[in-house]
């Protein structure tokens, strides 16, 4: 059985549309895009005026050397969120198919889903943060065409073994697309469950610029599957998802300059995620801090709503999670430079003295 079979049938069938940069390749006089023969009169206009490559060829190859695969393995989308999108697109049918997710987790699979009209099964973490495989694997009906899987998790922080992947991805072979969302793996040193592609065809892995490479401004993420799901996914993802000056921010993140900068910050990131793991805890109010592979700490205290309003009247913005079940006392703190951290601790030693 083909993992495409798990699709939608009027998505496999569907022509997808050809956009004007796919035509001609090559040609020097270009006519047929009916854009501006002129550059903008801007600062960095220069080469704006025409629609950017559907999937530019460098930052392709540069995503698959960075990632491990194949360039016919990589589809380059606007952040992980477009990529979720596309997935749920192609592979549910509305009023008929579903996803299955372990909350707490990442909004976006349900919000992507309930858009489409696909249902959404919950199995929920266990009582630790750790993914219940049992509980998972029971709650896959036939209606479930993707389970989503964040590794590490958002909101928690805790990460997925690739031992239980590779048994979510047999247990789900002909059933289900198991989709492995690591935007923040690199904050983990764990191995990407790319490596599972060869052997499970039904695997497919998010992964992002957005956060260790410092440009969730520039929303540039990619989905690495499959071909035949890339093939897919092609034919549904608008003609030109990622504008020019975003291709060369990217392609400069990920150059050999651009390398060097992002392991010397993320090792500074990693270190204070480590300080701010030891510190936390000692601090009057804070109940537990959630062990994270990721660059954030959940922590739980006595008081978040008043610590949340503590913090910003002080101009600090955490991400309040109560709302997340089992952590209805709990508030996601991003590790930021050392100087923020310094400043989150005090305002949070001086709320415990007043």
């Amino acid at each position: 059985m083909s993992v495409l079979d798990l699709a939608r049938p009027d998505i496999r069938a569907l022509a997808p549309y050809s956009s004007a940069r796919m035509e001609a390749q090559g040609g020097t006089v270009l006519l047929n895009a009916n854009e501006s023969s002129r550059p903008a009169n801007i600062p960095g206009g220069d080469g704006l005026n025409r629609y950017p490559d559907p999937q530019p060829r460098a930052l392709v190859e540069t995503l698959a050397e960075l990632y491990g695969c194949d360039a016919g393995r990589v589809l380059v989308t606007r952040g992980s969120d477009e990529a979720i999108d596309l997935l749920v697109r192609a592979f549910c049918r509305a009023g008929q198919d579903a996803v299955a997710i372990s909350p707490p987790t990442f909004g976006m699979y349900a919000v992507c889903a309930r858009i489409q009209g696909a249902a959404v099964i919950e199995s929920p973490l266990d009582a630790s943060g750790a993914l219940d495989v049992a509980k998972l694997t029971a709650g896959v009906t036939p209606a479930v065409k993707i389970v989503f899987v964040c590794t590490p998790n958002n909101p928690t922080g805790n990460l997925v073994g690739m031992d239980v992947l590779a048994y979510l991805a047999h247990e789900l072979a002909g059933r289900a697309l198991l989709v492995v969302d690591e935007a923040y793996a690199e904050f983990s040193g764990a191995a990407s469950a790319v490596s599972l592609i060869d052997e499970h065809e039904n695997v497919a892995v998010l992964r992002t610029l957005s956060k260790a490479w410092s440009l969730a401004g520039a929303r540039v993420g990619a989905l690495v599957a499959h071909s035949e799901v890339i093939g897919l996914l092609r034919r549904i993802i608008p003609p030109y998802p990622l504008p020019s000056p975003c291709v060369e921010a990217a392609l400069g993140a990920l150059s050999y300059e651009g390398r060097r900068v992002q392991r010397h910050h993320l090792n500074e990131i990693l270190t204070e995620r480590a300080r701010m793991f030891a510190e936390l805890p000692h601090v009057p109010g804070v109940r537990e801090v959630l062990p994270s592979h990721a660059n954030f700490l959940a922590v739980r205290f006595d008081d978040a709503a008043g610590t949340y309003r503590r913090l910003l009247a002080a101009g600090v913005v955490v991400r309040d999670i109560t709302k997340y079940p089992g952590l209805g006392d709990a508030l996601r703190i991003t590790i930021g430079t050392g100087n923020e951290n310094d400043r989150v601790l005090a305002v949070l030693r001086a709320g415990a003295g007043a």
